[in-house]
């Protein structure tokens, strides 16, 4: 496994998954200092905000379920919100599908990203001694941030402890959004798929038409898609005309 210098002050860089859990944290907590994780919800989904967090917890924190928030059950994941709200420092970044629309949802959780540091370093008292983002490249060129370390690496919500409460704070936010949202767009059943691309949304978008919290650039590639796999089916199931 490769040696990570946790000295190595390159604005960003990315780092590989095979890293010992809480590395970060337990190498900032001896010398008294924290490091910030940042994670997003609801990349892939079709309507609804994309909703990122950034959390720097206390130092030597142990709270059992400061785990990927897809690891933990709902009830699970309102205490561990519960806990982040009442003993850490936190930002919280909202981007809305026009946004996502406007730009692309790379640049969109980016945005988001940067929205919820800010928030956090703007009323944390200590500057976090790194930045931890799971898979992001967050660039902090353009903000008096440029001396913080950022490190960016798969899977970080099962790997840092500061990525999965971001992660919790992410998810449990946006599912209050969502539920918020459904009465308020009737008929697309919003509670239950909280936006994603499942089945039932998607036989819900074929016989009405969108709301305006759907993304419309989402939902141009799903009907590509849709038009190309039944251009497919119907070149497969056309009758061979047979020469007599």
């Amino acid at each position: 496994m490769e040696k990570i210098n946790l000295q190595d002050v390159r604005s960003t860089r990315k780092l590989p998954f095979k890293l010992k859990k809480n590395t970060f944290e337990c190498a900032a907590w001896q010398k008294k200092l924290t490091v910030c994780g940042i994670d997003e919800v609801g990349r892939g989904c079709l309507a609804g905000p994309l909703v990122t967090a950034a959390v720097i917890l206390p130092l030597n924190t142990s709270y059992k379920c400061l785990k990927d928030s897809k690891l933990l059950s709902e009830q699970e994941r309102i205490l561990a919100y519960r806990w982040i709200q009442r003993n850490c420092w936190y930002g919280i970044g909202i981007v809305h599908n026009r946004l996502i629309d406007k730009h692309n949802i790379w640049q969109a959780t980016l945005i988001g990203m940067k929205r919820a540091l800010m928030q956090v370093l703007a009323i944390c008292p200590d500057i976090p001694q790194s930045i931890l983002i799971d898979a992001m490249p967050l660039d902090l060129w353009d903000t008096a941030f440029t001396a913080i370390p950022v490190h960016y690496f798969p899977h970080g919500e099962r790997t840092s402890c500061s990525i999965a409460a971001a992660s919790i704070l992410a998810k449990v936010t946006r599912d209050d959004l969502i539920r918020r949202m459904d009465p308020l767009f009737p008929g697309y059943h919003l509670a239950q798929h909280k936006g994603y691309g499942t089945k039932k949304h998607k036989d819900i978008l074929e016989h009405q038409t969108e709301s305006i919290i759907h993304r419309n650039s989402f939902l141009k590639n799903l009907k590509r898609t849709h038009q190309k796999s039944n251009s497919i089916q119907k070149t497969i199931f056309q009758p061979l005309s047979i020469e007599k």
